[in-house]
């Protein structure tokens, strides 16, 4: 066969995905719970239902069976929901310029295009906080981009803890970035930046001229007492002069609107340029997801307080899930780390304290997924969950942080994710008893 790309030929699935593709190779029966990514089993708001269900109901678009190209830059009233939405979270989204894009993923891919330089070509280097979504890094790849980044480290009280802004900013001057990520409601680590830290960071990317990217896919799921939304778009002139002409979010309707199917998403900015040349770039593309953009519209009906009251709803779904598995978690591993999770849908479970320096987490997710199980009502079941190493930058690391740690998603329904403790409890002792030689 002609020959293949070198990145193609030694690609391998994500790590979120990995475990998902090796389970549909067995054929012993076993079911599975998944909770390697973050795939929503929650309904859509009934606003953007109602869209759905109605496709072809008078006044749709698609009422005669004709689904047409969109403008590049989306539909008028899809731009307009995704500005409502941030205007729902106390922000001001005057001046702000919104590119519809195929899901965050795409923003992520184009973010990396236009604000970082190739590797050994131009000095644009992107900086992520590590642990980071892997998707960044897989983009940068994928692109020839340099990435480097400054890690945290899971403390046993359960905080991933960042450096002071001082190791940060001497990191800076080091390498020169051309521009930060920000994930303030963390994936993977659950964790939720304060407004104060975000406008220290800016403050950094205004000195040194670069990029402030924060993810926004989960803003509104935070779960401390007295909380508010944190944004990019919540930080004003008066705080940080300067920031203005600086700022992009990356928007979607995955996590807080249940459409994770829809693969739709936004690129936020208050930069003309940056918005033009993104919007030229996105040309190639041709156009996002016709019905996708007209389902997700349906928010620009709403009032603020209807936005703002479905926020609170998923908030309170959220939380005592949450707290339910870390209890049951503790409970069903004694010895075990788990990540507060005040944000996001994730959490970390560290078994750094059960296992010894031969322990690989790699290795435990591929057993759980390939021959791995618990026997339960005469059924065998196994649980799916992403290895944490590809959230961190190993060339940067003088140590592993990741290799006792996994993600663990809280996207299944309460009964699901009320099995995963005594699940994932049982497989790995049972694989520790199998392979006693990595007990600690």
């Amino acid at each position: 066969m002609p020959r293949l790309s070198t990145h193609i030929a030694n690609r391998k699935p994500t790590a979120i995905r990995r475990a998902g593709l090796l389970f549909a190779e067995r054929r012993d029966g076993c079911e599975s719970i998944s909770v390697a990514e973050g795939n929503v089993s929650l309904p859509m708001h009934p606003a953007m239902i109602k869209r759905l269900h109605n496709l072809n109901a008078p006044g749709s678009p698609f009422s005669q069976g004709v689904v047409r190209y969109t403008q590049t830059v989306g539909l008028p009233e899809t731009r307009e929901a995704f500005k409502k939405v941030i205007r729902a979270s106390g922000c001001d989204t005057e001046g702000l310029n919104v590119q519809i894009t195929s899901g965050g993923s795409q923003a992520m891919e184009l973010l990396t295009i236009a604000c970082s330089g190739k590797a050994g070509d131009d000095d644009m280097p992107l900086l992520l906080i590590d642990a980071a979504y892997t998707n960044y890094r897989y983009f940068a790849k994928r692109l020839g981009r340099r990435v480097f980044s400054f890690p945290r480290r899971l403390n046993r009280d359960g905080q991933f803890t960042l450096p002071d802004i001082e190791e940060i900013e001497d990191l800076i001057q080091k390498e020169r970035p051309n521009a930060l990520v920000v994930i303030p409601y963390d994936n993977p680590t659950g964790q939720l930046y304060t407004q104060e830290m975000m406008v220290s960071l800016a403050k950094l990317c205004v000195k040194y001229d670069m990029w402030m990217i924060s993810d926004e896919a989960y803003r509104e799921l935070y779960y401390v007492e007295g909380g508010r939304a944190v944004s990019i778009w919540n930080i004003s002139e008066e705080e940080v002069p300067g920031l203005r002409g600086l700022r992009v979010s990356i928007e979607t309707a995955s996590k807080v609107w249940n459409g994770c199917g829809l693969r739709l998403g936004a690129l936020v900015t208050d930069n003309a340029k940056l918005y033009s040349s993104l919007l030229a770039e996105n040309t190639v593309n041709l156009c996002t997801n016709a019905i996708s953009q007209y389902i997700f519209g349906a928010l620009n009906e709403l009032s603020l307080e209807e936005l703002q009251a479905w926020f609170v709803k998923q908030r309170g779904y959220y939380k005592p899930l949450i707290k339910k598995f870390s209890r049951d978690m503790y409970e069903a591993l004694p010895g075990v780390i788990l990540g507060s999770t005040d944000a996001s849908l994730y959490t970390v479970v560290d078994f750094r304290d059960l296992v010894n320096e031969k322990f690989c987490i790699e290795d435990f997710v591929v057993w759980c997924a390939s021959e791995g199980f618990v026997e339960e009502d005469g059924k065998k079941v196994t649980v799916l969950c992403a290895p944490m190493p590809e959230f961190y930058n190993a060339e940067s690391m003088e140590e592993n942080l990741g290799r006792t740690q996994v993600r663990i998603a809280f996207i299944e329904k309460p009964e699901k994710m009320a099995r995963i403790p005594g699940l994932l409890g049982k497989l790995f002792t049972q694989y520790l008893n199998a392979h006693p030689e990595l007990k600690k």
